[in-house]
């Protein structure tokens, strides 16, 4: 067996520690540049960005995509009365749905009774003395201690949900709706059902 020189031995330990070493370091730059994307940002970082943002996401409120309760208010005034001013018609849509909130009344049965009572006309007089969009009677006004110019296109709007948000709070529903038009003295259900399939013929308008 040839012996080996002990210089030489040592040169070759350390050639073979260096190599080592070299492959070290180029595997670990490797998995560096793996993990990074174009930015130098690591996949582990893209990951935990995407799912806080995912979070944020989440949490976020989702704004409605649909038309508010006044602008389809509009578009049904408008189908039912095209003679309204755009101005009117904005009136009526504000009052609806402020005032519907406001008496926790379905505005889609706000806009059926407006429509059965006066067809969208602000200005309908009945011969019995109802005035208005919703058709109110002046006398109801005092015992609900209530006040103003019925005839305005608010006040008329307020008042009728205030009536008919107190009926339906005595009498229940359907009930609370007949006495809007027959008062103490319901005779049948033709007005309650007037009043729903108006409600329904909103209801499909709003939704085409």
């Amino acid at each position: 067996m040839r012996r080996i020189n002990p210089s030489t031995l040592m040169v070759r330990r350390l050639a073979l520690i260096v190599l080592v070493m070299l492959t070290g370091l180029l595997m670990s730059a490797r998995s560096r540049e793996a993990r990074s994307g174009p930015g130098g940002v690591g996949n582990a970082g893209v990951v935990s960005e995407a799912a806080a943002q995912a979070k944020a996401a989440e949490l976020e409120p989702v704004s409605g995509t649909g038309p508010s309760v006044a602008e389809y208010a509009e578009h049904v005034i408008e189908y039912s009365n095209p003679s309204l001013s755009a101005h009117e018609r904005g009136r009526i849509g504000a009052a609806v749905e402020r005032y519907s909130a406001a008496y926790s009344l379905d505005p889609d049965l706000v806009l059926g009774v407006i429509l059965v009572e006066s067809n969208a006309r602000p200005w309908a007089h009945s011969p019995k003395g109802a005035v208005g969009l919703m058709q109110v009677m002046p006398y109801m006004m005092e015992p609900l201690d209530l006040a103003g110019n019925f005839a305005t296109i608010e006040s008329n709007i307020a008042a009728g949900c205030f009536i008919l948000a107190h009926n339906i709070g005595r009498l229940g529903f359907e009930d609370g709706i007949s006495a809007y038009f027959w008062g103490s003295e319901i005779r049948d259900r033709t007005y309650l059902e007037k009043v729903l399939e108006a409600r329904q013929r909103v209801r499909r308008r709003r939704t085409s």
